[in-house]
């Protein structure tokens, strides 16, 4: 059974730093390719990051501008994101994905694996 678990959400002002965590299981998490999303509250889920297997490729979504990074470390199952001057406006349940493919990839329905997602809130 595949489980994705996320972690390291959390409050934190305006400006600030998170870095979330998810840890695989049950895949052999080094051919996978895998991605952050995110939702807010009232909107749909939007594409954050990803990252390819070996680690060659990651893109992220535009309104990134730079602020947050993804990164993977196969010998522990684990990928994250590292968050970086957060806003109000990145407030929103944050989701692990992962997909049977090693090429990263930017639409939600190339993900066949979903975590549970973590709660990341900004304060002003």
């Amino acid at each position: 059974q595949v489980q994705l678990v996320e972690s390291g959400g959390g409050l934190v002002q305006a400006g600030g730093s998170l870095r979330l965590s998810c840890v695989v299981s049950g895949r052999t998490f080094s051919s996978d390719a895998m991605g952050w999303f995110r939702q807010a509250p009232g909107k749909e889920r939007e594409f954050v990051a990803a990252i390819s297997w070996s680690s060659s490729t990651t893109f992220y979504g535009d309104f990134m501008k730079g602020r947050f990074t993804i990164s993977r470390d196969n010998t522990k199952s684990t990928v994250y994101l590292q968050m970086n001057s957060l806003k109000p406006e990145d407030t929103a349940v944050y989701y692990c994905a992962g997909r049977s493919s090693a090429v990263a990839a930017s639409l939600e329905r190339a993900y066949d694996f979903w975590g549970q997602g973590t709660q990341v809130t900004v304060t002003s």
